[in-house]
């Protein structure tokens, strides 16, 4: 697939807001992978390419958190093994679906999944300290869990990871967030990888998108806290709508 100047001014501006939000609060996707659409990339390369962008702003962002001591060593241990297995998993069963299909999926899943993050969620709501080793035991299922619904689709990951962490493994909202972003970085290495192999990956476009998802995890992770929601939602709100109305279009006009 060729690549036009077009595919660089909208997404790379993107990316970056994406990675302030991704950073804050997780669903950074809900803006990438539109954003990758709107460029007019098929599905499967929207998402290929959209996971070499994101691991590389994840990266950066669970440095900050493992320097500031967020990350516990061994439940990270087994999010990562599992998360990778799940998102390896997931990616392999995406690779089958037809990119017309694909399409359809969006456009039923991205509407609830953006309506779920972008619902109010207590998540620093006080709660039962569990003993390390039932977080390990319910760190399976969760990282395995979402490992596969990123391989596979990826939009709001990051939330989906924070909400399982505080409301089912019982961490507090800053070790969660830490973990999320390991475990992310581990889902989007394992699909990057299956869909690499199969020739899904725009590395130019991707390596740019990822340096300005850089550069908005970075913000983001440093003015981390509850305020930032104020940015998220309307900045979700007009990518989503703007993609809703490219790809119904799409299909209306049959692409």
């Amino acid at each position: 697939m060729s690549l036009e100047m077009k595919h660089f001014l909208i997404i790379c501006p993107l990316a970056f807001i994406a990675g302030i939000i991704d950073a804050i609060a997780g669903g950074g996707g809900l803006i990438t992978l539109p954003a990758y659409m709107l460029a007019g990339l098929p599905p499967h390369f929207a998402i290929g390419t959209n996971k070499l962008g994101a691991g590389l702003g994840t990266a950066v962002a669970l440095g900050k958190y493992m320097k500031d001591g967020y990350v516990r060593l061994r439940q990270a241990v087994v999010c990562i093994v599992c998360a990778l297995a799940g998102s390896a998993a997931g990616a392999g069963l995406g690779m089958l679906v037809d990119d017309e299909i694909f399409g359809f999926i969006m456009i039923l899943v991205l509407p609830v999944v953006a309506f779920y993050v972008l619902k109010e969620k207590d998540f620093d709501k006080k709660r039962e300290v569990y003993t390390a080793k039932k977080m390990i035991c319910l760190c399976i299922p969760v990282a395995f869990g979402v490992g596969v619904y990123d391989g596979f689709y990826g939009a709001g990951t990051g939330t989906f990871f924070l909400l399982l962490l505080t409301g089912v493994v019982h961490m507090n909202l800053r070790e969660a967030n830490g973990m999320t972003k390991i475990s992310n970085l581990a889902t989007n290495i394992a699909a990057f990888t299956v869909y690499l192999m199969n020739g899904r990956v725009l590395w130019t476009l991707g390596l740019a998108a990822g340096v300005f998802g850089i550069a908005g995890n970075y913000i983001g992770a440093a003015v981390f806290e509850k305020g930032g929601s104020r940015i998220v939602k309307p900045v979700m709100l007009i990518v989503l709508t703007a993609f809703f109305t490219k790809i119904c279009s799409s299909f209306i006009g049959g692409r």
